[in-house]
């Protein structure tokens, strides 16, 4: 297909200079397989408690190093990232003060807090108060409006570094890092947190590096590498890692037991392969960019721009022609190609949501899936892909469906 071709041509040299941040987060993950000492005897089973798992403690060690945190959890047992970021928050108490300082967080985390929904749960309903920082017109951080909301009362600053359902750019680590100094001369005391989800690997650098505190994200994403079945992770300082991991478990108990179901040597597997699978996940991202922006839509992030997510949004010119781009994407996955993505109502957003994503793990989206929420301006997010070649191919289903072959 000639739109695709040219395509490629065009972002070779875009794409060129992510070749050394690939290879820089292999190595970077091997040294840490290293310096855990993996071992073939990691892989072996654990029942029950599991205390003592030495496979547990080996992926969690790997996970400190790869993050260059003084702690890590990663379990099976967190369901989903939104789980991982809410077991975050839950270190807040009633009198608390939470700040977002990118604006609305994605639409499932507004249900965690309390902005949306009614749970008892939420942040909101226990008692802890809540502000949001605006972006600036242009979707940047407001520096200015950030020193000014984060006080002495403000226990914990909130980043979102992916765009989640907006049209604004992802940040940056090295924006991120300006925002992470902004919030500290405001209060130097104050937890910063991060939503890593979708941003792990697309850098050289990630978020503790720029000064945050916590980190938390997806298996079923980047850093699961495609062989992850679940599970989320939580990295950081070590009394606020631990303080999370009684949240998951038990108080005293912490991350001193739970089992990992026999995953170990799958979980440890997908991270090693994670840095590669997220570079083909970029270049298909910035492939699906050109493509579309040179068929006169506007897209974000431009293909010439940064990266620091797998996340391309498209802006469709209707409703009919962004459901016929998720038919596409559907209709070129190895996995329930056959079946038709309805939009629907899902549990934790307002509107209906379309996902398309023939995936070997549900809902995994580091593997290729496009997703969207029926509302205007019809914005379409294309994410994941275990290789470009499949990005490509789906590319070709979905202009097919769009009637541009």
């Amino acid at each position: 297909m000639r739109v695709i071709e040219e395509a490629k041509q065009r972002i070779a040299e875009y794409y060129r200079p992510l070749e050394a941040v690939v290879l820089a987060n292999q190595e970077k993950v091997l040294r840490a397989f290293h310096a855990a000492q993996v071992a073939s005897h990691c892989f072996a089973d654990s029942t029950g408690y599991a205390y003592s798992d030495q496979g547990r403690e080996a992926l969690e060690e790997v996970y400190k190093q790869v993050f260059r945190a003084e702690a890590a959890l990663c379990r099976p047992q967190i369901a989903s990232g939104t789980h991982a970021i809410s077991i975050c928050l839950s270190i807040l108490e009633p009198g608390d003060e939470v700040v977002s300082a990118s604006g609305a967080p994605y639409d499932t985390l507004q249900t965690v807090i309390g902005t949306r929904g009614s749970s008892p749960r939420s942040l909101v309903r226990r008692g802890i108060t809540y502000k949001e920082v605006p972006l600036t017109p242009n979707g940047g951080l407001d520096l200015e409006a950030i020193g000014r909301e984060i006080t002495h009362r403000t226990k914990m600053a909130i980043f979102q570094r992916s765009r989640g359902y907006n049209w604004r750019p992802s940040l940056t680590i090295s924006e991120l890092a300006r925002g992470i100094n902004a919030v500290r001369a405001a209060n130097p005391d104050c937890i910063v947190f991060v939503d890593n989800c979708y941003g792990e690997f697309v850098e050289v650098f990630e978020p503790l590096e720029a000064g945050a505190h916590l980190i938390a994200g997806s298996l079923i994403k980047n850093p699961g590498g495609a062989l992850a079945v679940s599970g989320g992770y939580i990295a950081g300082r070590q009394d606020l890692v631990d303080l999370c991991a009684e949240i998951l478990t038990a108080p005293s108990l912490g991350g001193r037991i739970g089992s990992t179901f026999g995953l170990t040597r799958t979980l440890l597997q997908g991270l090693f392969l994670a840095p590669h699978i997220v570079g083909e996940a970029v270049y298909g991202a910035m492939l699906a960019s050109q493509v579309f922006s040179s068929l006169g839509f506007e897209v974000s992030p431009l293909p010439e721009e940064p990266r620091t997510d797998i996340v391309q949004a498209i802006k469709f010119h209707s409703k009919e022609q962004l459901l016929k781009f998720c038919l596409g994407i559907q209709k070129a996955a190895p996995v329930d190609a056959h079946y038709m993505p309805v939009p629907s109502p899902m549990p934790g957003y307002t509107d209906e949501v379309v996902m398309a994503g023939g995936t070997f793990i549900q809902g995994s989206s580091i593997e290729l899936s496009a997703d969207a929420p029926l509302r205007e301006p019809y914005i379409g997010y294309l994410q994941g892909g275990m290789s470009r070649q499949h990005v490509e191919i789906g590319l070709r289903f979905a202009l097919k469906e769009m009637g541009f072959v």
